[in-house]
């Protein structure tokens, strides 16, 4: 979306310049003419990013108003127009230099690719060392910056007085923090109302370049997910931990033993009770996820040896290892990682964390706990490499013959995150050979969650009449065991259909499987790395019926990921008023030409422009975008993610740019057929590449990412200026038409991208890419010949 919108703002620069052409007005004094609209543009670009974030931030948007507002859709298109306007200024900016000095044109588009490269890696920076706001002033100083460098005496003075205005808003943020510069939260996220029970307390925020940490205290942080009704004592104090507001989970205070024996009245102690009683005391663990430390107590308090915690929040255990080491009984001092758990268990393969069993990666539990202190679903469009089918094999080659993977998680009726998460593991167990599915899995259910058991090897007796047992006592209700009977089932917390019994002996029985997945009334299917959207579940040809079924309210389709084609409608009507229609308008009247009598959209010569700049904005989105999307997996983290591939991708299509213009045989309609050989190659090769580095440190993987894309960019950077170039000599009046075109395939490219890789995975996106350059080589091969 934040992609849309900049190539929104960008392209609708170019539509400018082509109602209102500057080429003659600069021809007299070219070079301060030039300088003063820099100047001018600049500053105005750095006035916008502060008033638009001002703005943005004070507009009202509510998802969950939708269900009695229908209005407040219009506040998204409201979002992508503000926040268009500086990426306007800059766009101008470029558009008009391109348009006067397109003779150089690679080294401008160097300049300019540099410049994006490094402000991608730059932020990342800023964003660890203090909250967004921070970053959002410098990036509007540095255009008063670019501005004053640029602009004459009158310039400069109104360029000291925005300066020091910005630093006027530094200095109080830090002491008073004003609330027109503070990010406004939802009142109806998570954290907003956990903060209006009475005697709430907000302890403290925390950033890094990803996330936002809150702690508080507060009456409604009550974590024990799926607590027995037959647990009667009250819990130990917790600290609420929130994570970017929404999602919260909490910290328990660790006095004794004793203070923590509700740990064993939770449904995800099962696994943790049946490794003691069968097997004796317990060996190794390995949490994934562990949050405020939970399940790290709870291994803790079964007396396993060594509990492995690997978290995905580096800034989580940094907060709870500084403010509230004694509060948790120093959980997260030892034997404590951060990343994603996938890659560890391969890191632990290359670096072994100990010379004893678990350094061959050998674990007796492997634990996955999907709960927090309150039910929050994520959204469809996330990418979630943890759950997908490779996620599930690394999982299970990592235990022990005899382990179980313990996978807990709430209930949101209907139910389809357990099913997906069932249909995986049955696809696992099956690529190992397992003939009898339903020997390998057992499942409990109380009140609000529900707890999956995957064991390695068959149940045996002894653990399945130990499994009943512990559910009888606790009155958690059976859902699944080895030669389970309905009527064992739904007698605790009786629902009026056993609709969980049910679904999952459809999906165990190898009979009835694939028929119950096909008809279910979500899509269950299990994901892979190529399309790691676990959470997404909408069939579109049941929207009628899931819209019954959910209360008629169009929430859950928000929640759901059915935002992103609103956004894209969105965008699609903003770039078409934007972007091409003021164009159309001023073509259709001939006033865009240099000729009364010349219609450059009209004429048949004109189209293989339009084509070319538009595959070229079409396949630039598609490569930058899986190449962000992909590289998360290995990379870990979105943000790093989205900073290295487009540091990469810009600074080195630059550099192809600049390569161009001091090599004329790379300036060939050839080097698009190159271009679409090596992007189908990386749609072959990169994720094995992914794969190979994602055992490795970060200070390793980000530079081996750097170093596999260069390529790719330095092709990727030759095509668009070529064309500027080639416009510059033939027809100059085009170039901000092709610059208009361009960046409105590049305003849908990004979310478009998204919207097909749910239902055709990654790599056919890159194949799509290649198409598209393929037709741009076509388009080319035209104009040329014109």
């Amino acid at each position: 979306m934040v992609i849309s919108i900049a190539m929104l703002g960008i392209g609708s620069a170019g539509t400018v310049l082509s109602i209102y052409p500057v080429r003659k007005q600069l021809q007299s004094e070219p070079s301060d003419g030039l300088n003063s609209r820099a100047s001018v543009y600049a500053m105005l670009a750095g006035i916008s990013i502060i008033l638009g974030y001002i703005i943005s931030n004070h507009i009202s948007f509510e998802p969950i108003k939708l269900l009695w507002d229908r209005n407040q859709i219009f506040y998204v298109a409201l979002y992508c127009f503000v926040l268009s306007i500086p990426f306007f200024f800059a766009g101008i900016l470029i558009a008009t230099v391109f348009l006067t000095r397109s003779e150089k044109s690679e080294s401008i588009y160097f300049s300019d690719l540099f410049g994006a490269g490094t402000g991608s890696l730059a932020v990342l920076g800023l964003l660890n060392i203090a909250g967004p706001e921070y970053s959002v002033l410098t990036a509007s100083t540095l255009c008063f910056f670019a501005s004053f460098v640029t602009g004459g005496k009158k310039i400069r003075t109104f360029i000291i007085v925005f300066i020091s205005i910005n630093i006027l808003f530094f200095v109080t943020h830090l002491s008073i923090r004003p609330d027109f510069l503070t990010v406004r939260l939802s009142p109806y996220k998570n954290l907003s109302l956990s903060l209006k029970y009475p005697g709430a307390e907000h302890l403290r925020t925390y950033y890094n370049s990803f996330s936002r940490i809150d702690t508080l205290k507060s009456p409604a942080v009550r974590f024990a997910p799926g607590l027995s009704l037959t647990y009667l004592d009250p819990l130990p104090e917790q600290i609420g931990v929130s994570i970017d507001g929404s999602e919260m989970n909490a910290v328990t205070k660790t006095v004794d033993k004793d203070a923590l024996k509700f740990l064993g009245f939770l449904p995800s102690s099962l696994v943790y009770e049946i490794k003691n009683k069968t097997k004796g005391e317990g060996e190794n663990v390995l949490i994934l996820d562990p949050k405020g430390g939970l399940q790290a107590l709870m291994a803790e308090y079964y007396g396993f040896k060594k509990a492995h915690k690997v978290e995905g929040n580096p800034l989580l255990i940094k907060v709870i290892r500084k403010d509230f080491r004694e509060f948790s009984g120093n959980i997260f001092e030892h034997d404590t990682w951060t990343g994603l758990g996938r890659n560890w268990l391969h890191r632990s393969q290359v670096y072994p964390v100990r010379k004893e069993k678990d350094s061959n990666g050998v674990y007796d539990i492997i634990d996955l706990p999907m709960t927090g202190t309150s039910v929050s679903g994520a959204f469809g469009i996330s990418e979630d490499y943890r759950f997908t089918v490779e996620a599930f094999k690394e999982y299970s080659d990592a235990l022990d013959k005899d382990g179980f993977i313990n996978i807990s998680l709430y209930l949101i009726p209907p139910p389809r995150t357990e099913l997906r998460i069932l249909a995986t593991t049955i696809t696992v167990l099956e690529q190992m050979g397992v003939k009898d599915v339903s020997r390998y899995i057992a499942a409990i259910r109380s009140w609000d969650s529900i707890t999956l058991l995957v064991k390695k090897s068959p149940l045996s007796q002894e653990e399945i009449q130990f499994i009943k047992e512990f559910a009888m006592t606790r009155r958690f209700d059976l859902v699944h065991y080895p030669g389970i009977k309905e009527e064992e089932t739904n007698l605790y917390v009786r629902m009026p259909s056993n609709e969980y019994f049910q679904a999952f002996e459809s999906i165990l029985n190898p009979e009835t499987r694939e028929l119950f997945i096909k008809n279910y009334l979500f899509d269950i299917t299990p994901v892979h790395d190529e399309n790691p959207f676990f959470h997404y579940y909408l069939k579109l040809k049941n929207i009628k019926v899931i819209y019954d079924v959910m209360g008629q309210k169009w929430q859950y389709f928000i929640e759901e990921g059915y935002l992103l084609p609103v956004i894209f409608v969105m965008v699609l009507m903003l770039s078409t008023i934007m972007i091409l229609l003021p164009v159309f308008l001023k073509t259709v009247h001939k006033v865009f030409s240099l000729s009364t009598s010349y219609s450059p959209l009209l004429t048949f010569r004109t189209s293989p422009t339009l084509l070319y700049f538009a595959m070229l904005g079409l396949g630039f989105m598609f490569v930058e975008i899986t190449m962000i999307q992909k590289s998360i997996f290995a990379l870990e983290y979105p943000a790093y993610a989205v900073a290295t591939v487009l540091t990469t991708i810009l600074i080195s299509s630059g550099i192809g740019s600049l390569l161009s213009s001091r090599f004329p045989k790379l300036r060939t309609s050839y080097l698009l057929l190159a271009l679409c050989g090596l992007i189908f190659i990386y749609s072959l090769m990169f994720s094995s590449l992914l794969n190979f580095i994602s055992p490795y440190p970060l200070k390793l993987k980000i530079p081996a990412v750097f170093i596999a894309l260069v390529p790719l960019g330095l092709f990727m950077g030759i095509p668009f200026p070529m064309g500027i170039k080639l416009l510059g000599q033939t027809d100059r009046a085009l170039i901000p038409w092709a610059w208009a075109i361009n960046g409105c395939l590049s305003v849908l490219a990004p979310i478009l991208t998204i919207m097909l890789a749910m239902m055709i995975g990654f790599r056919s996106i890159l194949w799509l890419a290649t198409v598209a350059y393929l037709l741009a080589f076509v388009s080319l091969r035209k104009l040329m010949r014109n």
